[in-house]
């Protein structure tokens, strides 16, 4: 990790405050301590490194929303590599950057059968990473590291 950022927009200090409010049950930033700005800085130079785009890794994280969604609850193995189930919960969330409109509250959770590697995420977090590159804090129950996310589910360039 490199040195933090000196600046931040007001613009970005207020999604930061809204980010970090105490409570929160998402623990978007939770156990991080760096600034907003160094988060996106660092996971977009992570990224580019990969030769990825945010919008390819989220399209490929939506296609493993998409069949768990069609699954209705149970578990599909996709590509005969992956299991993937989704759970749905009353309730939808705002974009903590303002964006309009609201994301259903869903726990996605994937599995790759061959190494036993898991990840999760929701809606919400795939139009964050789609729209602000914003993958959460480094402690957050559903960070998606991009080389992870990358490695283990093979995201391809666009």
């Amino acid at each position: 990790m490199g040195r933090y950022p000196v600046y931040q927009s007001p613009q970005l200090d207020a999604v930061e405050s809204r980010l970090r409010r105490s409570g929160d049950p998402h623990g978007y930033l939770a156990g991080d301590p760096r600034p907003l700005i160094t988060i996106l800085t660092e996971d977009d130079r992570a990224v580019k490194a990969l030769g990825l785009t945010h919008e390819a890794i989220a399209a490929r994280l939506r296609a493993f929303t998409e069949a768990a969604k069609n699954a209705l609850g149970g578990p599909v193995v996709v590509e005969a590599l992956w299991r993937v189930q989704l759970e749905d919960f009353r309730g939808r969330l705002p974009c903590p950057w303002g964006h309009p409109g609201l994301y259903p509250k869903t726990h996605v959770r994937l599995e790759r059968l061959d190494t036993g590697e898991t990840l999760q995420w929701t809606d919400l977090s795939l139009h964050m990473i789609q729209a602000h590159g914003f993958y959460q804090g480094l402690k957050s129950p559903y960070r998606l590291d991009p080389e992870k996310v990358a490695s283990m589910c093979a995201v391809l360039p666009e």
